[in-house]
């Protein structure tokens, strides 16, 4: 069986580090730029400028989407629920929470989803 308190730990650290490059890239936890985020002088035009900005913002959606998912995997741990899949109910195999513990479906279902 997964080793519930070693998961946890890792979920709880890798939530540290998307925190932390957020507020690296100027975001708060739900993807607002804070007032004071601008971007270089260097800009030609206002079409880097603008070229940049979406950049930003698009690592910052990742970020938060896999904030989300790290979340959900805690809220699970803490439910009693976490390691089975959403889906179908059956367990998530070990070798996939090993590799990604924020899994919710297991490998049947996530490959029926796509």
């Amino acid at each position: 069986m997964v080793a519930l308190e070693s998961i946890k730990q890792r979920l709880v650290a890798e939530r540290q580090q998307l925190m932390h490059q957020l507020a690296e890239l100027g975001a708060s936890e739900d993807g607002s730029l804070r007032d004071d985020v601008d971007f270089p002088e260097g800009f030609a035009d206002a079409a880097a400028a603008t070229s940049e900005r979406t950049e930003v913002l698009g690592l910052v959606d990742s970020l938060r989407r896999s904030l989300g998912e790290i979340d959900v995997a805690l809220a699970r741990i803490e439910s009693g629920v976490y390691g089975t899949c959403v889906k179908c109910g059956k367990d998530i195999g070990e070798a996939r929470l090993e590799v990604r513990p924020s899994s919710t479906h297991c490998v049947d279902c996530k490959a029926a989803k796509v």
